[in-house]
């Protein structure tokens, strides 16, 4: 079952997430074939303002774990956290 893990960045929080960056990319990249895809919000400067993760999980439970696992979190970088279900219907893009 796959799920998307949709965090909001606090405001003014762009250093935080930069000097986190390290080890939030080595947490996905553990997470081998769990990890469906991955990448940051914009905002209209295009600055990070919030994450899109979409995992592969056995439940929700298993879902939410993965996400309080996230570097990111851990630093204090997300004003708020939401764990949904979520399924892939369409993909006609290719990543750059």
């Amino acid at each position: 079952m796959q799920f998307a893990i949709i965090c909001e960045d606090k405001p003014n929080s762009v250093e935080l997430r930069q000097s986190t960056r390290p080890e939030h990319v080595d947490y996905l990249n553990g997470l081998g074939k769990t990890l469906v895809f991955a990448g940051p919000f914009l905002d209209e400067s295009g600055n990070p303002c919030g994450s899109l993760v979409v995992i592969e999980a056995a439940d929700q439970a298993e879902a939410e774990a993965i996400a309080g696992r996230d570097p990111y979190g851990h630093a204090g970088l997300f004003e708020s956290v939401t764990v949904r279900p979520f399924r892939l219907a369409f993909n006609t893009t290719t990543s750059t």
